[in-house]
């Protein structure tokens, strides 16, 4: 049982840490009050606009640790606020349905991912479909030094890249600004009631905008993971997977709490890659497709829980979903 932990807590650490970038964005959204369906397409944008960074850098030879970092980093920053921004144009300066135009965004999101994905494959003159960027890879996925002289501990808790260790410390500082800040307090104050806020002399549209493009920035930095650590470097079109809607279930899951999605995004993780280690054959097909369940299983069971005991801290933000018209105040 030891032996089974011991390389099962990785896996399910290496899965979990999308899932915590992902929830982690989408949390700071609503604490706004929009709504943002789209974070599965941000992260597909995240991870692509990484890989052509990475891509056109690895091109001019001479790979250096800072700038192999960097580059990807500031590109996936770049793509995904970009996304953050046309949401918000869409839904908060133009007040279109939230729930549309986040659909709309995870299929242009996917889309557009795709397209330069397959660009990629093709310039490169890969024999296969996907991309690999091992150089630039290396210095994402680069454990602690001392790790492997750590045993069990080291396997554990010491093995991972630096991207897997600031989704912890973004989840921590976004959770003491939400609780322990004004800037926190206007914020959930806007989600709340805008009307009341803007009463108040909080700016609704800057709080709504800086959040959401905050929010989708982080999401996407949980796509260039997924591509530059954990898929070690290798980008094939479709390969996220529903990744980016079980980081939206989590975020029902943890109760609109950031500090909260850092155990539970590894339990989730844990959850998504627990089929693979049931027993092969044609027999056990069916239970391994139920086990795929899991994740969403629990967050309805967790959703029909906190409905039940009816708390308010427990519930979604007043406002969420909803556009604020301010002349009707």
């Amino acid at each position: 049982m030891f032996d089974f932990l011991i390389s099962f807590i990785p896996r399910a650490v290496g899965q979990g840490i999308p899932l915590l970038y992902g929830s982690t964005g989408e949390i700071m959204t609503e604490k706004s009050g929009n709504l943002n369906l789209g974070i599965p397409g941000v992260m597909y944008v995240g991870g692509i606009a990484g890989v052509i960074g990475a891509f056109l850098y690895e091109q001019g030879g001479n790979v250096i640790a800072p700038l192999a970092i960097l580059i990807p980093l500031l590109c996936s920053l770049l793509g995904s606020l970009i996304m953050g921004l046309i949401y918000c144009f869409l839904t908060v300066t133009l007040r279109a349905n939230q729930n549309v135009t986040g659909l709309a965004m995870t299929t242009f999101g996917v889309g557009i991912g795709n397209f330069f994905g397959g660009s990629l494959i093709k310039i490169s003159g890969a024999d296969v479909p996907s991309i690999a960027l091992s150089e630039t890879s290396a210095y994402f996925s680069k454990s602690l030094p001392f790790a492997d002289k750590c045993g069990w501990f080291g396997k554990v808790f010491l093995s991972y890249g630096f991207l897997a260790y600031l989704a912890i410390i973004i989840a921590i500082v976004c959770s003491v600004v939400l609780k322990r800040t004004r800037i926190g307090l206007h914020l959930r104050a806007v989600g709340e009631d805008p009307a009341t806020a803007d009463a108040a002399g909080i700016n609704v549209t800057r709080y709504k905008y800086v959040s959401t493009c905050i929010g989708c920035m982080i999401a996407g930095i949980g796509g260039l993971y997924y591509v530059m650590d954990y898929a070690c470097g290798v980008w094939s079109n479709d390969a996220f997977g529903d990744r980016g809607w079980l980081a939206i279930a989590l975020v029902i899951f943890t109760i609109w709490r950031p500090n909260v999605s850092i155990v539970s995004s590894i339990f989730f993780g844990g959850l998504y890659i627990l089929y693979m280690y049931l027993p092969t054959g044609m027999e056990h097909m069916e239970v391994k497709e139920l086990y795929k369940m899991l994740p969403y299983i629990v967050t309805l069971i967790v959703l029909v829980i906190t409905s039940m005991r009816n708390r308010r801290e427990d519930q979604p933000p007043a406002s969420l979903g909803l556009a604020y018209f301010r002349e009707s105040r």
